[in-house]
């Protein structure tokens, strides 16, 4: 298990190479952001419980995923940097690898996923990495990554199932509680459930009161099934896919990251494709907090599952990341 002094030795590691990001209160009750939830016959949240954002799509990749990412490769020895690193990405994470070998002078391969989005794919390849892409299920590209880790010696990074990723992660739980003493609930998407372990460990450990809980798509929803039954629960790649929340697109969480979750996380909601969308069209209405699909779910949960959520008055909600196709950001402005 992750430790504190883990988590406080990774945020050593990342300064001056990742963004403090601020924590950005979230108004619904303002009127071009309030409009689309009346429209869907939405009440809006009750205003004695305010939502706070964490805006990690300010990171320099757009995405939390460098967090994690530089902390694993800067932990490495110089003789297994020589070597290299590899990893398997459906974009954001690709991107932190990629970013983070870059900035320590080591080379990089990354294994996506052919659907991946294309200014995912592109920003990686931008970075210096070597792509090989390959089909759409998680597990077909876990197992190509290691198949090349073998034939070229590699050192694999994980997107989500290591320690090291995880302490990276953490290390926004310490900012949330630094600008926040009193923060009561905290949400986060889960995909293999590498932020949420991180976040949920730091914030647990320093306050055990705060609630953690994890949101993630209907369609993806194998993190609270495995919750549920006590054992991690794998769906199937072409359910998973199904979602437009490429980022959360995993069959199943990875065992250390279920560990954490068992420790740390109090519960899991869900939330429709149609719920993610309109949650990014709020959060587009702010040019600081624009999301992603995966970096709307947690705001959704908040906007969209109240009745499952604690009735708690000081909120955040992570954005994950902004890295959005330009296309679809567009269909989501204001006409």
């Amino acid at each position: 298990m992750v430790t504190l002094k883990d988590i406080r030795e990774a945020r050593t590691r990342l300064q001056g190479l990742t963004t403090r990001t601020p924590l950005i209160e979230f108004d619904p009750g303002v009127p071009h952001v309030s409009l689309p939830l009346r429209d869907m016959g939405i009440s809006l949240p009750d205003p004695s419980r305010r939502l706070f954002l964490k805006p990690e799509n300010q990171q320099p990749i757009g995405a939390f995923k460098l967090r994690g990412a530089y902390n694993k490769i800067a932990s490495l020895s110089e003789e297994a940097r020589k070597r290299g690193v590899i990893s398997y990405s459906s974009g954001n994470h690709a991107q932190g690898v990629a970013y983070a070998a870059r900035a320590l002078g080591v080379k990089a391969v990354i294994v996506m996923p052919n659907n991946a989005p294309a200014i995912k794919r592109e920003a990686t390849a931008a970075l210096g990495a070597d792509i090989v892409l390959v089909g759409p299920g998680s597990t077909e590209r876990q197992l190509k990554a290691e198949e090349l880790a073998a034939e070229h010696g590699y050192i694999i990074v994980p997107p989500y199932n290591d320690e090291k990723i995880i302490a990276g992660q953490g290390t926004m739980g310490l900012e949330i509680l630094e600008d926040m003493p009193e923060v009561e609930t905290v949400l986060s998407p889960v995909g293999g459930g590498g932020l949420i372990s991180g976040v949920a460990a730091a914030l647990k450990l320093i306050k055990p009161s705060v609630h953690v809980f994890g949101v993630e798509p209907e369609l993806a929803a194998d993190a609270q099934a495995s919750l549920r039954a006590g054992k991690i629960v794998q769906f199937p790649a072409d359910q998973v896919t199904r979602t437009i929340a490429d980022g959360l697109r995993t069959q199943s969480v990875g065992h250390i990251n279920f560990d954490h979750m068992q420790c740390f996380v109090d519960g899991i909601v869900t939330v429709t494709e149609d719920e993610i969308r309109e949650a990014m069209k709020l959060l587009a209405a702010n040019p600081e907090t624009i999301a992603e699909p995966s970096g709307a779910v947690a705001t959704a949960g908040f906007l969209f599952r109240a009745d499952q959520l604690p009735k708690t008055k000081l909120n955040v909600a992570i954005i994950s990341g902004g890295n959005i196709e330009p296309a679809m950001l567009e269909e989501l402005r204001p006409r």
